[in-house]
C-alpha cells in the first residue's frame, strides 16, 4: 500500500475512535419515563337530591365540577346576573369614582323589581353602588353603572356578553346588567359557576359579597341608608345561616323562580354551587338554600384540598455519564408545590404521575437547571412543574485523557509501522562461504 494511502488510513480510524469515545461520555441521558399506575379507589358517597331545576358544584381553585343536575340547560339567572356586571365595573372604574344617576337608568325598572330609591341626579360612589348592587340588589344601579360605563344598556350587553364569552362560557346571552326577565337573557348553572368563579378572584368583589350589610353615607337626597344582605346564608338571624359561606347573589323572578350563586371555604377548600329554578319545599323552606347547604356538606364530606408533593423534594435520582465521581449522581427536585382537590379516601401512595426528561442531559450542569417535568393526574385534573437540578454537576476530564492517551497510542504505532525498513522479496542467490570446522564450501539460500 502506498503512503499516502496509509495516511488517509490512519486518519479515518483515528476520527472513528475519537467520534466513538466522546460520543458514548457525553451522551445524553436516556431514561424511560417513569410513571404509577396503580388503580385507587375514588369513590365518593351517593349526592343528596336536589330539588332545583338546575343545579352544579365546583371547586373554585380548578373549576372541577363535583356535582351537576341539569347544569347545561338553558336557564333565566335572574338577579345572579349581577355579579357579571359587577366584576365588568371593578375592571373599568375605581372604587372612589362619582357617578350620578340618570332618569332613564332610574326609570328603567319595572315594578316589582328590588331597588334603593335611588333618586335621579343623586351622586354616589361607586364603592356604594357596588354595596347596595351586590348586597341590597338594587336593580337601578346595574343600568347607572352600564350607562357610564357603554353609554347605553345595549352596549353594555355587548360587553358582558363579551366578557362571558371570555371567561369560558359557551351558553350564555344577557340583555341587561340587572337580570330583569327577558326571553333572550338565559345562562345555565356551569356558565354562572364559572363567572363566579372568576369574580371570586378579585379581592374587592369577595370583600363586597361577605358582607352581611352594608351603609350609605346622607346625601342631598337622603340620610344615611342601612340595607341588609339578601343572601340569608351570610346573615347570622337567619334560619338558613351557613357559617362557612363567603358570598355571593340571590336572584328572583316570577319565571325564573329563586335562583342563588353561593360560595363557601371549609379547610383550605372553597366550594362554588350555582341553583337554578327552585321553589318552595312542602314543609316550607326555601329548596334554594336546603339546596346549596346539602351540597356544600356533600362536597365537604368527599372531597378535601391536599398538598401532594412538596417544593424542592426529591423526585428521583440520575446518574450523569460525563460528570466527575462526586457530581455524577444528581437528585431531580420539585420546582413548585403540587396541591389538589381529591376525594377524601384518596391514596396518596399510588399516585398517578409520569417523568419526562430533556432531550440532552450532559455535564456541566448547574444548580437550579431545569432537566425535565413532572406530571400529575389526579382524579381527572392535570398539574405538570419543571425538575431542577439540585446541584452543580461538573465535567470530567476522564474521557479526554483516554481518548488522548489511547490516540497517541495508536498514532505512535503507525508511524512506527510507516517508518521501519522496507523488506522486498529477491530472488533466490547462492553464497559461499567458508567452513571453519569441515573447511568446505557450503552453499545456503537467503532470502
Amino acid at each position: 500500500m502506498k503512503t499516502k494511502h496509509k495516511i488517509i488510513l490512519m486518519m479515518i480510524i483515528i476520527f472513528y475512535i475519537y467520534t466513538f469515545i466522546f460520543c458514548n461520555f457525553s451522551q445524553a441521558v436516556q431514561i424511560q419515563i417513569s410513571d404509577n399506575t396503580s388503580p385507587t379507589n375514588t369513590a365518593v358517597a351517593d349526592p343528596p337530591t336536589i330539588h332545583s331545576e338546575a343545579a352544579i358544584l365546583i371547586d373554585s381553585k380548578t373549576g372541577k365540577v363535583l356535582y351537576g343536575k341539569n347544569e347545561e340547560e338553558q336557564k333565566y339567572p335572574a338577579s345572579t346576573t349581577k355579579i357579571l356586571t359587577a366584576i365588568i365595573a371593578l375592571e373599568k372604574l375605581n372604587l372612589t369614582d362619582k357617578l350620578t344617576a340618570s332618569y332613564e337608568a332610574v326609570m328603567s325598572i319595572p315594578a316589582g323589581y328590588s331597588n334603593a330609591a335611588i333618586q335621579p341626579g343623586e351622586t354616589l360612589t361607586f364603592q356604594e353602588l357596588l354595596d347596595l348592587f351586590l348586597i341590597h340588589s338594587a336593580n337601578e344601579v346595574g343600568y347607572i353603572l352600564a350607562e357610564n360605563i357603554s353609554g347605553s344598556i345595549e352596549e353594555f350587553a355587548n360587553l358582558m356578553n363579551q366578557k362571558a364569552v371570555e371567561i369560558g362560557c359557551t351558553n350564555t346571552h344577557f340583555t341587561n346588567p340587572s337580570g330583569i326577565h327577558d326571553e333572550n337573557h338565559y345562562s345555565t348553572a356551569h356558565d354562572m359557576a364559572l363567572i363566579a368563579k372568576y369574580c371570586m378572584e378579585n379581592e374587592e368583589f369577595r370583600k363586597v359579597v361577605s358582607k352581611p350589610s352594608c351603609k350609605i353615607a346622607a346625601t342631598d337626597k337622603y340620610e344615611e341608608r342601612y340595607f341588609v344582605n339578601s343572601n340569608d346564608l351570610i346573615r347570622e338571624s337567619s334560619k338558613y345561616y351557613y357559617p362557612y359561606t363567603i358570598g355571593i347573589k340571590t336572584g328572583y323572578t316570577s319565571q325564573a323562580k329563586n335562583c342563588l350563586v353561593a360560595g363557601s371555604s371549609k379547610d383550605g377548600l372553597e366550594l362554588i354551587t350555582v341553583v337554578l329554578g327552585a321553589q318552595t319545599l312542602e314543609n316550607g323552606d326555601s329548596a334554594r338554600y336546603v339546596d346549596t347547604i346539602n351540597l356544600f356538606e356533600y362536597g365537604y364530606s368527599n372531597y378535601k384540598y391536599q398538598t401532594l408533593a412538596n417544593q424542592n423534594s426529591v423526585v428521583q435520582e440520575i446518574n450523569i455519564p460525563n460528570a466527575t465521581r462526586d457530581t455524577e449522581n444528581l437528585q431531580l427536585l420539585l420546582k413548585d408545590s403540587i396541591s389538589s382537590i381529591i376525594p377524601a379516601n384518596f391514596d396518596l401512595n399510588h399516585l398517578d404521575y409520569e417523568v419526562k426528561l430533556n432531550d440532552t442531559i450532559s455535564a456541566p450542569i448547574a444548580q437550579g437547571s431545569v432537566i425535565g417535568t413532572i406530571t400529575y393526574h389526579i382524579d381527572g385534573l392535570t398539574y405538570t412543574t419543571d425538575l431542577l437540578a439540585s446541584h452543580d454537576v461538573e465535567k470530567s476530564n476522564l474521557p479526554i485523557l483516554i481518548a488522548q492517551v489511547v490516540l497517541a497510542i495508536l498514532v505512535l504505532f503507525i508511524l512506527a509501522k510507516m517508518l521501519s525498513p522496507k523488506k522486498n522479496k529477491k530472488h533466490l542467490k547462492k553464497k559461499k562461504y567458508k567452513n571453519s570446522k569441515h573447511g568446505t564450501d557450503s552453499i545456503y539460500k537467503f532470502n
